[in-house]
């Protein structure tokens, strides 16, 4: 298992989270071949790592 390093990551928030009334949003950071995303309202909790092309593919494909 390899791992990716976030530390100096710029995380970011969908514009469509609705701001800080909703609970409900995900952040994700790119990291050179990686993209990291986790969860807004615990950001300690954990990171779940996705390599940078099939994060891609999923974003087409949740946007078509």
């Amino acid at each position: 298992m390899s791992t990716v390093d976030l530390g100096g990551a710029v995380w970011r928030k969908s514009s469509r989270s609705g701001g800080a009334s909703n609970a409900n949003c995900v952040e994700v950071a790119v990291a050179g071949s990686a993209v990291g995303v986790r969860d807004s309202k615990s950001p300690g909790a954990g990171v779940l790592a996705f390599p940078a092309a099939r994060w891609a593919s999923f974003v087409r494909r949740m946007a078509s």
